[in-house]
């Protein structure tokens, strides 16, 4: 029945007018509230700089003599520059050739397909209707109705169903706002075993459900501070008729959830051994002072430390090529 309504709801596009009568005016309202309009509009322009920025990343070397380091990022036209700058600080600390692999979120246009492939000449770009075509195949809405309306719905979501579904073999799925300022040994190291799936750890433990009906659904302990902005999985060890089944339960007894993803990657990772990123140098939401002089191997700019990720992460970048 929720599901049902969640559908006609999309139908008569009740979601969406709600979404940008209410909730997107009180979330401004509240956001100015608790940083105030300057600091908002401040933020927005170094933003804005960072995405101009972009354009001024020198090409990589197309080189095809080794076996390239392949990593899979979700992006569009409002993250397309920060997968861009995650990928190419990932290049600046490896010898290895990067490929990248790019999914349309939908909103990828050809200007930034084009920008993409100027900089990384290795990179492959599947587009949504290739993608939607797979999916149809592997995931049709009839058999899995509650992952098709989440993706049509809630973006996070399209890191498991577009990236995994009808595919095999490892993938490392990286999350766009993040940056590399050292060799990343232990990423390097997973991709040449990859023998178990791999994670970060966040801050704090964010679901967004209990972990008791987690549980019982994965019928194994729920993981702590699981955080997929780094996510090793293995394709087709995934079982989508389960995930449907996870998904509705989910969904039927304590509603729709922001963490909803990662809750269902923590309930694929339940119960097995995984290679977890050291916190101290994989950082999920790091402090200013640190973004400032890294010595961390990587930030995952979260919440509060998005600012400093707008001000001064990206700028390492350049500074590199110094």
């Amino acid at each position: 029945m929720k599901l049902e309504l969640l559908q006609v709801a999309r139908k008569l596009h009740f979601g969406v007018a709600l979404y940008h009568l209410y909730y997107m005016p009180k979330g401004f309202l509240e956001k100015c509230r608790l940083k105030g309009l300057m600091n908002i509009a401040v933020n927005f322009q170094a933003q804005l700089q960072m995405e101009k920025a972009a354009y001024r990343l020198e090409p990589l070397h197309k080189d095809i003599s080794v076996n390239p380091l392949e990593i899979h990022f979700l992006t569009g036209k409002k993250f397309w520059y920060q997968t861009c700058f995650c990928a190419y600080s990932i290049a600046q600390h490896t010898n290895i050739p990067l490929h990248p692999v790019i999914y349309d979120d939908g909103s990828l246009k050809k200007k930034y397909q084009d920008e993409i492939q100027r900089i990384f000449p290795n990179a492959k770009i599947i587009l949504q209707q290739e993608i939607e075509e797979r999916l149809d195949e592997c995931l049709p809405p009839k058999k899995f109705p509650y992952l098709r309306e989440r993706r049509a719905n809630y973006a996070n979501i399209r890191k498991l169903t577009d990236i995994h579904a009808g595919s095999q073999g490892w993938k490392l799925v990286l999350d766009s706002d993040m940056l590399f300022f050292r060799t990343p040994e232990f990423l390097l190291n997973w991709l040449k075993s990859q023998e178990q799936p791999c994670h970060m750890v966040d801050v704090e433990t964010s679901y967004g459900y209990s972990k008791k009906l987690m549980a019982s659904l994965a019928q194994a302990e729920i993981p702590e501070r699981l955080n997929v902005g780094i996510c090793g999985l293995k394709s087709d060890n995934i079982d989508w008729e389960q995930l449907e089944h996870w998904c509705k339960t989910l969904i039927d007894q304590q509603g729709t959830n922001y963490y909803q993803e990662q809750a269902l990657i923590a309930m694929l990772m339940a119960g097995k051994s995984c290679a977890i990123t050291p916190e101290l140098d994989y950082i999920v939401m790091p402090l200013q002072e640190e973004v400032i002089n890294p010595r961390a191997v990587l930030h995952h700019y979260v919440a509060d430390s998005k600012p400093w990720y707008f001000h001064y992460g990206w700028k390492h970048v350049f500074r590199k090529n110094s």
